[in-house]
């Protein structure tokens, strides 16, 4: 079978586990934003996706983000050169990016991906990730906040954020203790260019993954709370739960963003299901996620 229609299959079979996982929980699909993990991904992949008008794209490391952002950015212009030419572009439907992208402007990428930094943020790492990043998902802690803050105000551009939240109580991930979460929103909502957006949460990998319930439920508690508690005064209406092996309970569960790379891209082929499934987490303290 060829490679490419394979993606489109996978690809099409993620969206229509997404929009029956939204429809029980009494949304609609377009309500929920696929990110999909390109960690595993060759640039082929990426810019089929594109051609197939999906726009949100996620990393775990700030580097390989940078890479990523890049190339799309690059293949993006060289697509507007050749049809400002009168030239056809690589790709059947690459013109359908020119007409459905997004546009540019502060805070957004010069071409048609939304990319989402979905890993642990080290601090040394800030002034990059402001630059890629259209929402990063992993804000732990007041200091990265702050540094966060220093390259916003210097950009003059506001960058959105989530909350990660670590509600398994898991020592190996990332993620702020479920009671410092409020007060954590209710800092960030101070500062002038870092907008807090929503929360997110991992879910301990498991095979069965209705065990990963109780934390998405807990996660979504704690969402709402904060949602309507007045404290935060902007859009606070995003939560960033679920993977590969979870994403529809987490749906069910209240999720409006799902990070999904191994269902959509293939399993690596360096790798065994079941070590994908061990790294399968952005909090892990080896920073490896598929997602």
């Amino acid at each position: 079978m060829d490679a490419k229609q394979t993606l489109i299959e996978r690809y099409t079979e993620v969206k229509r586990r997404v929009a029956e996982a939204a429809v029980r929980s009494r949304r609609r699909p377009e309500d929920i934003i696929l990110v999909a993990v390109t960690k595993n991904a060759e640039p082929e992949q990426i810019r089929t996706l594109l051609e197939l008008g999906h726009r949100d794209f996620g990393e775990n490391r700030v580097q390989r983000l940078t890479q990523r952002a890049s190339l799309v950015r690059e293949w993006f212009e060289r697509v507007r050169v050749l049809e400002r030419t009168g030239d056809k572009p690589e790709g059947a439907k690459a013109g359908r990016i020119l007409a459905s992208g997004t546009p540019t402007g502060p805070g957004t990428l010069a071409g048609p991906a939304r990319w989402h930094l979905i890993g642990h943020l080290q601090r040394n790492k800030v002034r990059k990730a402001v630059e890629h990043a259209r929402l990063i998902h992993s804000i732990d802690s007041l200091r990265l906040v702050e540094d966060l803050q220093a390259q916003a105000d210097r950009r003059d551009s506001p960058i959105d954020v989530l909350i990660q939240v670590n509600c398994s109580g898991e020592s190996s991930k990332f993620g702020c203790p479920v009671p410092a979460a409020l007060p954590l929103a209710e800092q960030i909502d101070t500062m002038l260019n870092v907008r807090v957006r929503g929360l997110m949460t991992m879910a301990p990998y498991c095979e069965d993954p209705e065990q990963a319930r109780p934390v998405f439920a807990r996660c979504f508690d704690l969402f709402e709370e904060i949602r309507t508690s007045g404290v935060v005064q902007g859009r606070f209406n995003l939560l960033s739960m679920g993977m590969t092996n979870d994403f529809e309970v987490a749906i069910e569960e209240g999720a409006n963003v799902v990070r999904i790379g191994t269902a959509i891209f293939g399993q690596p082929q360096d790798e065994s299901p079941d070590a994908s499934s061990s790294q399968d987490s952005s909090g892990s303290q080896t920073e490896q996620v598929s997602a």
